[in-house]
């Protein structure tokens, strides 16, 4: 024998359900998505702020140890000083007879929005 059935699909109370669930999962990626894009560009802006800071390290023991230089020297390149990166600003700072006699301590920042961020390394160099 054949059932009749009163089960024409889903109900409105059915459907809504299933739309907020939907909605709350999606919400939840969508804020998954923000946070992974901002850690992207925040890594990213590290990224090139430790190059350059490598880069002038590595300038800096190429040429060696100054010995014109006889007080501390800051040079200071500003905001655009690397076409390939203008929303950064590096400052090198030689410190002479430090940490001992014979002994320059060279030390380079980079900053970056608005000096908000900055990067950081030293070297030494001897006679």
């Amino acid at each position: 024998m054949c059932a009749i059935r009163n089960e024409l699909g889903f109900t409105l109370l059915d459907n809504l359900l299933a739309l907020v669930i939907l909605s709350v999962v999606l919400m939840g990626l969508v804020g998954l998505a923000t946070t992974v894009i901002t850690g992207n560009a925040i890594s990213k802006s590290r990224t090139v702020g430790l190059t350059l800071v490598q880069d002038k390290i590595e300038d800096t023991r190429r040429s060696g140890y100054d010995y014109l230089l006889t007080s501390n020297k800051t040079e200071a390149e500003p905001y655009g000083f690397n076409t390939k990166n203008p929303f950064f600003r590096r400052v090198t700072v030689t410190a002479v007879n430090t940490p001992g006699l014979g002994m320059q301590t060279v030390t380079v920042t980079v900053y970056w929005g608005a000096d908000a961020h900055s990067v950081t390394l030293s070297t030494l160099l001897a006679q």
